[in-house]
C-alpha cells in the first residue's frame, strides 16, 4: 500500500467504486467527444476553400442542421446523461439521520486549523469515548458512519479511495459512511482551503481485520502507561512542568488540555503535525522546539526554553506512549 496514493479511479470501497464508475464514464465520454471534435476540425481545415460567392447562405438548411444536431441535441444528450447518472450515484449514499446508523455515529471527526480530532463513539463501552488525532481506524468490510463537525472554519473530509468529499461546516453536523474492502492505510486530506496550512492537513484511514481492529480499540481506550525508565520519567516531568500540559491531554495523567491533539498514544502514530512530518526521534524534537519553522501559523509554539537533555527526555517520553 502506497500511503501517498490518492487515486480516485483505484477504489478500495463500495462508495468510491460507484464514484469511480461514474468518473470512468465521464472520462471516456469526453475523450470520445474530444476526438470527434478534432476530426471535424481537421476535416474542415482540409476542405478546399472557395469564395464567398460559392458558399451557401448563412441560413441554409444544411447549416441549421449542423447547429441543431451538433450545437444543441448532442450536448443535451451527453450532459443530461451525465447529470442523471450523477444524481443516481449521489442517491446511493446515505446522508440523512434516517439512513445512517440508528444508534448513532461510530466515529466523530472534528476539523481544526490544521489537524483532525477523532472521537470513537461505538464499541463495547459507548461511554468510554476515546480521543485520537489525524488517523481513523476502521474494521475491514464494515460500513463506518462518521459524524463531521468543524471547530473553526470550513474544512472538507476526503479519502479519494474510499469516498467523495463532504464539507465540515461550523454549526452544522454532516455525515459520511465509509467502508474499506481491503486492509491498508488510505490517505485523506482537507479538500477545502482553510488557511495557510491547508495543504498540511493530512489524515489516514487505517483499515484492519476485525480481530486486529478490536485489539487496537481495546488498547487505544486504555490510559497511558507510566514511564518504564528514568529517562522517560524525566520526560514526563518536563511535559508536566512546561506549556505542553496546557494544550494536550494524556489520559491517566494530570494533563487535560484541549487545545491540541490528544497524545495518550502518540508514539504509535505514523506521523506528527497532521502527518506533515514522520514520527521519528529527530522530527519529533524539531517539532517540539521549532514547530513554527516546520508548520508556520500552527497553534503549536516554538518551545526554546528546554535544554538539550530535557528535550531528548521529553521526546523519549512521548515516543513511549503507545
Amino acid at each position: 500500500m502506497q500511503h501517498g496514493m490518492q487515486n480516485m479511479l483505484a477504489p478500495a470501497g463500495p462508495a468510491a467504486a460507484r464514484i469511480a464508475s461514474l468518473g470512468w464514464f465521464v472520462l471516456i465520454t469526453f475523450a470520445i467527444v474530444t476526438a470527434i471534435m478534432w476530426v471535424l476540425v481537421f476535416w474542415v481545415a482540409a476542405r478546399r476553400r472557395g469564395t464567398l460567392a460559392t458558399h451557401l447562405p448563412w441560413d441554409a438548411p444544411e447549416d441549421r442542421r449542423w447547429i441543431i444536431i451538433g450545437g444543441f441535441t448532442i450536448p443535451v444528450i451527453v450532459l443530461g446523461t451525465i447529470f442523471a447518472l450523477t444524481l443516481k450515484t449521489m442517491a446511493a449514499f446515505p446522508m440523512g439521520d434516517g439512513e445512517m446508523n440508528p444508534t448513532g455515529a461510530d466515529v466523530r471527526v472534528i476539523g481544526h486549523e490544521w489537524w483532525w480530532e477523532v472521537q470513537y463513539l461505538a464499541g463495547d463501552d459507548a461511554q468510554a469515548e476515546m480521543l485520537g488525532a489525524n488517523e481513523i481506524h476502521v474494521p475491514v468490510g464494515k460500513p463506518v458512519d462518521i459524524e463531521l463537525r468543524a471547530h473553526d472554519v470550513i474544512h472538507s473530509f476526503w479519502v479519494p479511495r474510499l469516498h467523495g468529499k463532504v464539507d465540515l461546516i461550523p454549526g452544522v453536523v454532516n455525515r459520511i459512511r465509509i467502508q474499506a474492502d481491503t486492509p491498508g492505510m488510505y490517505r485523506g486530506e482537507c479538500a477545502e482551503y482553510c488557511g495557510p496550512q491547508h495543504a498540511h492537513m493530512i489524515f489516514y484511514v487505517i483499515a484492519q481485520q476485525p480481530a486486529e481492529y478490536g485489539a487496537w480499540l481495546a488498547q487505544a481506550r486504555r490510559p497511558a502507561m507510566p514511564p518504564s525508565d528514568a529517562f522517560a520519567e524525566r520526560g514526563e516531568q518536563v511535559f508536566m512542568e512546561n506549556q505542553c500540559v496546557l494544550c494536550h491531554t494524556i489520559r491517566g495523567t494530570d494533563a487535560h488540555g484541549n487545545v491540541g491533539p490528544d497524545l495518550t498514544h502518540v508514539g504509535s502514530r505514523p506521523g506528527i503535525a497532521a502527518n506533515t512530518i514522520p514520527n521519528d526521534i529527530g522530527s519529533l524534537e524539531a517539532w517540539i522546539t521549532h514547530a513554527q519553522s516546520l508548520k508556520p501559523y500552527a497553534q503549536m509554539p516554538n518551545i526554546t526554553t528546554l535544554n538539550g537533555q530535557d528535550a531528548r527526555a521529553l521526546v523519549a517520553y512521548l515516543r513511549s506512549l503507545k
